[in-house]
Parts: structure tokens; sequence; C-alpha cells
């Protein structure tokens, strides 16, 4: 199949255009809702998916996604049936990035090579596990080696010009840049020091650079564009979707929430 991160991103350098990645609960409020909404939202202008995987204590979650994570776990989903879901919805968009992210705790409990292989095996394309620094990583790395699952680490503006390395050093895929410190959460402002702080990882990356945590406007996403190569939303989406009852209406809200920041992402590149 080849690398599809590094088709997707290719493809976006040659358009001149930034990515949109949304992130999503899988099983919220249930897996057939994940699993008829991710092919949906890529006709909406979603470039991959980060699918997040229900967990009981998410620490890096803020509210909205703390809710998603508690209903879908409600609903009985599991880790081995979000990766059976990640099988179906692989051959409806069979060049879509689709990247797991999921608390380390579910792989333990699984194993960590049956993971990497059922990962593999239903076509996922990297795995960001926000609770397990590099510095932690190096068994579940090696395992990873041997399959085509790339490790995605994270940044924060605190981030040393040694961690700032180092990730660079061990991760794969991209780099996952957390544009606010704190909890997931749409806000209403990003950080001032984004900017600068993107600078020092673009000067030593070797891969792309994937903004997420506090982008909610079309506004907002155009701005981090214009210093990375693309944006993660979840909490924002889930709100939109949060707000209407039907599944008709949740899938319509989370379609036009993401046309609308694509076409913001857009704009910001064709006035650039």
């Amino acid at each position: 199949m080849g690398d599809r991160l590094e088709t997707c991103f290719d493809r976006l350098r040659t358009e001149g255009r930034a990515g949109l990645f949304p992130f999503v609960t899988a099983g919220d409020p249930d897996l057939g809702f994940t699993r008829e909404l991710l092919p949906l939202m890529t006709e909406a202008g979603a470039d991959g998916f980060e699918i997040g995987v229900p967990f009981s204590d998410p620490l890096a979650d803020g509210p909205t996604i703390q809710r998603s994570s508690m209903r879908s776990l409600a609903g009985g989903t599991r880790l081995s049936s979000v990766l059976e879901m990640v099988g179906e919805v692989r051959a409806d968009i069979p060049d879509t990035p689709l990247v797991l992210m999921t608390y380390y705790n579910p792989i333990i409990a699984m194993g960590l090579a049956e993971f990497v292989r059922g990962a593999s095996r239903v076509g996922a394309d990297a795995v960001i596990v926000p609770d397990l620094p590099p510095e932690e990583a190096g068994t579940l790395v090696g395992i990873m080696n041997d399959y085509p699952l790339e490790p995605v680490f994270m940044l924060a503006p605190t981030s040393t010009q040694e961690r700032i390395e180092l990730v660079t050093d061990v991760g794969g895929g991209f780099i996952y840049y957390v544009g606010q410190m704190g909890v997931t959460g749409a806000r209403d402002a990003l950080d001032s020091d984004l900017g600068a702080t993107l600078g020092k990882i673009n000067r030593v990356k070797n891969r792309p650079v994937l903004v997420g945590f506090g982008i909610k406007t079309p506004e907002q996403a155009a701005e981090v564009a214009g210093h990375a190569d693309g944006v993660i939303v979840g909490s924002a989406l889930i709100d939109v979707m949060e707000a209407q009852a039907s599944r008709e209406d949740k899938m319509r809200a989370a379609c036009d929430y993401i046309a609308s920041l694509r076409e913001g992402l857009d704009r910001s590149k064709t006035v650039s």
C-alpha cells in the first residue's frame, strides 16, 4: 500500500495546502456511527483522522473528550472492537491516513506485540500514546520497527531543545505539537508564542508538524497553518456533534464544520 502519511503530506505540500486531521472518539455514540462518519468527513475535506480509543482515565483530555470517552465505554467499546472498526472503514477510505490515539493501559492489557500486529493488520498508519514519553517507549517502538506502523510523539510549548531533537530522532509519521498547555479543549485564543516555538521545531524537524489542542474556528486553523503542516481538531468537533440530537444531524453538523475548517485553511494558503 505504501506509506499513506508520507503520500498524504507530499500531496498537500505539492498543492500548497495544510492538512486537516479531525479527532473522533471511536464508539461515540457507537462504533457504527464512527464507521459511517469517517468517509463522510473525508468527502467534507478531512485529509486523515486521529481515532481515539476510549479510556476510563484520560489524563490529557478535557471535559468534552472525557464525556465522549464515557459515552463510548458505556456502549461497550474496547480496543479490540476499535481495531475491527478501523479495518472495516479502511475498505472505504483506502488512501486516508488513520492514526490511533490510545493511552498505554489498553495496549498493555492487550499485549504490546498483539496490539502492534493487530493495528498494522487493519491498516492503521501510526499510534499516539499521550502517557508514554519517548524515553520510556523503547519496547513498543522496537516492536513497531518490524511493522508499517509509526510512533508519533508530542512536543509542547515547554519542550527543551533536547526533547525536540529526541522526538525528531525517535518518532515517525509526524510530530504532534500541543498548541496549548493543559488538557484538550477548544479555546477562544491561541498561544501567543505559537509561531516562535514552531519556528524552533521547524529548524530541526525531519517530518511534518501537526498542531492540536485548542483549535476551534476556521480563522484559528488558518493562523496555525501559517506555521505548521496541518491541524488536529477534536474537542470543537465533538462539541458540534454533542449539540445535535439525532445521528443524521450529528453527522451533518460534523461535515459542515469540517468543510468550514477546510475552507478556512485553503483560503489562508491562497492569501499567503
